[in-house]
């Protein structure tokens, strides 16, 4: 196994960028006022499971339905894009309803774990060692966690103009990377 200390700050980076917690932050303090609490744990280990799951079957997955990684990377530069654009712009395309049991859905799976983040582990093992990519999900839901836990203290601490700050600024940063994952696997 071959460590790479650049390839694991930038998949730690990019998977940042795409899980956007920090941005989520006002969906979730949200979340927890509709259902009294939100099971911190059980929504980071759920969303590690989806993700560890995805990176290692979801290139076989898109087989058996006749894709290939760099397509399915494509598709997920696109859906990265709009994302990247609601952020920048403020807009809600993707709409989803809160259940009962926020926890696992819509926290863990789409929040967390959803179609950007999955499009992105795939993407990420085109370009770096699994074992980096492993490391950098493992740092993020670290991160995850620790933003779940502490959700209420970081809003007061960033205040709203501060989480919309940070929201249109990973916004950006995701632009550029659906940019360059669009460019990389069209070869353009």
């Amino acid at each position: 196994m071959d460590f790479n200390l650049s390839q694991i700050l930038s998949t730690s980076m990019i998977l940042f960028a795409i899980i956007d917690i920090l941005g989520s932050i006002p969906i979730v303090i949200n979340l927890r006022q509709k259902a009294g609490h939100i099971e911190s744990e059980k929504a980071t280990i759920v969303a590690t499971i989806l993700m560890i799951i995805f990176l290692f079957a979801g290139e076989s997955l898109l087989k058996v339905i006749g894709l290939d990684v760099a397509s399915f990377a494509i598709a997920g530069s696109i859906v990265i894009f709009i994302l990247a654009m609601e952020m920048i712009l403020g807009l809600t395309l993707f709409k989803e309803e809160a259940p009962e049991t926020v926890s696992i859905v819509p926290l863990a799976f789409p929040l967390i774990a959803g179609a950007g983040t999955m499009t992105t582990l795939l993407s990420l093992k085109t370009e770096y060692a699994t074992q980096n990519i492993l490391i950098g999900i493992v740092i993020n839901m670290i991160f995850v966690y620790f933003v779940l836990k502490n959700t209420i203290r970081l809003e007061n601490f960033f205040g709203i103009t501060g989480l919309n700050v940070l929201r249109k600024a990973f916004g950006i940063i995701l632009l550029a990377i659906a940019i360059k994952l669009f460019r990389n696997n069209t070869g353009l």
